[in-house]
């Protein structure tokens, strides 16, 4: 049986340079989970897990049918109350913004083949397995970034302004805007690497 791998189906999406790139990305399709507030707090790790133990009901789901995948990479898109924060730049946002102020959607892309049925049915499985209430919460998301600018980021997330500050220059060069949320592709697993070589896509919708 061969595995479907997605990040090496779409290198675009889970692949990306030092620096700056305008890119065009996929339609796509996730489980999720959404939450306010700050990421080292239990209630954001509880979600991570949620999400993971549903990814992997789905997996064995498929797998019993011949259709087995990789579980894919962890990811967030992160946002705040513009009228609340007026006027705050893409790379000020992460100092000038308390954590408890921002909003997130946790993300685990699907296969294409997995219907919101098919993640329904995982849900209820996941749940009578593992009672927790948590994975009630999931839900089948669809996302449609089209033109983008990305960039990956090496070291910690406290030195994310620094990259931010590089993908701006290439937005306001090429006068674009603004065209969805902030959005995060974790490649390392931040609970277990080093901070100075964690790997993340930072990736700006635009238009």
């Amino acid at each position: 049986m061969e595995k479907l791998d997605l990040t090496k189906k779409y290198k675009t999406y889970f692949a990306s340079k030092t620096k700056p790139e305008i890119v065009e990305i996929e339609p796509a399709q996730f489980i999720s989970l959404t939450g306010k507030g700050d990421p080292s707090e239990k209630s954001f790790s509880e979600k991570i897990q949620a999400l993971y133990t549903t990814a992997y009901t789905i997996k064995f789901m498929f797998k019993q049918q011949g259709k087995d995948f990789t579980v894919s990479k962890l990811e967030g898109l992160w946002w705040y109350d513009e009228r609340k924060f007026v006027g705050i730049t893409m790379d000020e946002a992460p100092k000038a913004i308390a954590r408890s102020e921002w909003e997130y959607r946790l993300l685990i892309r699907m296969p294409e083949y997995v219907s919101e049925n098919d993640i329904d049915q995982a849900i209820q499985a996941a749940f009578a397995k593992k009672k927790m209430e948590l994975v009630k919460e999931i839900e089948f998301f669809r996302m449609n970034e089209g033109k983008s600018v990305q960039m990956l980021h090496v070291g910690p997330f406290s030195k994310e302004i620094e990259t931010l500050q590089e993908m701006r220059k290439v937005i306001e060069e090429n006068g674009f805007q603004k065209n969805g949320l902030h959005h995060e592709i974790y490649l390392s697993d931040f609970n277990k690497t080093e901070q100075s070589k964690l790997k993340t896509i930072l990736r700006e919708p635009v238009k």
